[in-house]
């Protein structure tokens, strides 16, 4: 029997559409670009672990996790009900979505080469930082006050509970038991530590 986390991804038997879901992991990224936000006016070389932590969840958690459940499954049902990629809020998600993941993996590369010594990285990540974080809080708001009311109004109820199966079937197929908990306990743990 699958088991199911009380909050955030796997909690599809208490949500009743796939944008609720979305919704309360848009809130968990907050409280992490929040950290992520007090991280930049802090002396980097003193929180590396900090940093490295952040950009696991970044990775792990807004990426494969969330991301993937917006990219795979409800930005294409929402395509089938009439709203295109191109030209469209999609096809601004998804390029925000990659301009995100740019900032990450520049980051990650900063980080790298810090641990080495190389001290002109700590310009580069806090801009990188800077940039992610205002980019992901804009982009948050977007999908929340857009394009799930969007959603929300175009797909029929039978099938936002197909999208909220396949969500389901990500969770335990893609990420593993028990990776969920795993960042939010590491999303609570830098809320608590920086």
């Amino acid at each position: 029997m699958e088991q199911t986390s009380s909050h955030g991804c796997s909690c599809a038997h208490k949500a009743e559409k796939p944008t609720e879901i979305l919704s309360d992991e848009h809130r968990v990224i907050e409280r992490v670009l929040e950290a992520l936000q007090r991280l930049t006016a802090l002396p980097v070389n003193q929180f590396l672990p900090q940093w490295r932590k952040a950009m696991e969840f970044f990775r792990g958690f807004a990426d494969q996790c969330h991301h993937f459940k917006e990219e795979k499954v409800l930005f294409p049902a929402i395509e089938e009900h009439g709203i295109p990629r191109e030209g469209g809020p999609i096809g601004m998600m998804l390029q925000e979505h990659e301009e995100g993941r740019a900032h990450v993996k520049a980051m990650v590369a900063a980080l790298e080469q810090l641990s080495m010594g190389n001290s002109a990285a700590n310009e580069v990540l806090l801009t990188h930082a800077r940039a992610y974080v205002t980019l992901l809080q804009e982009h948050i708001q977007k999908e929340d006050d857009i394009l799930f009311q969007m959603a929300d109004e175009i797909i029929p109820e039978d099938e936002q509970r197909k999208l909220l199966k396949q969500f389901e079937t990500h969770e335990a197929e893609e990420m593993g038991a028990g990776a969920h908990e795993k960042y939010l306990d590491m999303a609570q743990d830098l809320g608590h530590l920086i």
